[in-house]
């Protein structure tokens, strides 16, 4: 069943189309990861799908029941996000806030979810610690179990490898890896070639003239690919 749909949409800022012509579904169970230049779209697309932005053109139709605030959205860290003075377990109980209202308190199934939410991401330990004492690693492990308090459908991951050396950033695509493996929806935007085809089983690559694969072979035995791998000889 498709979770989200984008129908010949348009994005753009300041009067300016960035991207057009844009035509993907998400189905449950998907990994898509986005790719493109920079300035492309990319960061402009995750707005959209978030109903932080409103498409210039086409349709993006929410299906199974998706709401925008049950999407799970791990941002990039910003150097105020990684100096945060709160607590890790504050920070992931920060997940429900979109769904409480003017509810002033969490409930206690919200901080039974908070607490397993830790658990299975290997920061329980951590709870009581300030965030911005935590290591990169430890802090991308705190945002990620606070944007899957928001969701049990999708999450929405930019960059999630950004400012990681690489043993820690591969430790958090598996991670990744395992938390669509039990039915959590991905989109991640990357410049990592490699996470998209080693994780993802569709590839959306943002450019003047989008183009949509359904399934990583025909990523790989295509144009883009092709001139991603002439240009990274040529270097």
């Amino acid at each position: 069943m498709s979770l989200i749909e984008c129908r010949d949409v348009a994005l753009g800022y300041e009067g300016r189309i960035v991207v057009s012509n844009l035509n993907f579904k998400v189905n449950t169970g998907d990994y898509l990861c986005i790719i493109g230049e920079n300035g492309s779209g990319k960061s402009t697309l995750m707005k959209a799908l978030l109903g932080l932005k409103k498409q210039s053109e086409g349709e993006i139709i929410m299906g199974d029941g998706l709401k925008t605030n049950e999407i799970g959205y791990l941002p990039q860290q910003t150097i105020a996000q990684k100096d945060f003075p709160a607590s890790v377990k504050e920070i992931v109980r920060s997940g429900f806030l979109n769904r409480m209202g003017f509810r002033p308190f969490y409930t206690k199934q919200e901080k039974r979810i908070a607490y397993e939410k830790m658990e299975e991401l290997g920061i329980i330990d951590l709870k009581t610690r300030c965030f911005r004492e935590l290591s990169g690693g430890q802090k991308q492990r705190v945002l990620l179990a606070r944007a899957l308090c928001a969701t049990s459908k999708l999450l929405i991951l930019d960059e999630p490898g950004a400012g990681l050396d690489p043993v820690v950033t591969k430790d958090m695509y598996d991670l990744i890896e395992e938390l669509n493996k039990k039915g959590i929806t991905i989109i991640m935007v990357s410049h990592d070639i490699q996470a998209a085809v080693t994780y993802a089983n569709k590839i959306l690559h943002v450019s003047d003239t989008p183009e949509f694969f359904e399934d990583k072979k025909s990523f790989m035995s295509g144009r883009i690919m092709k001139n991603l791998v002439s240009s990274a000889e040529e270097q």
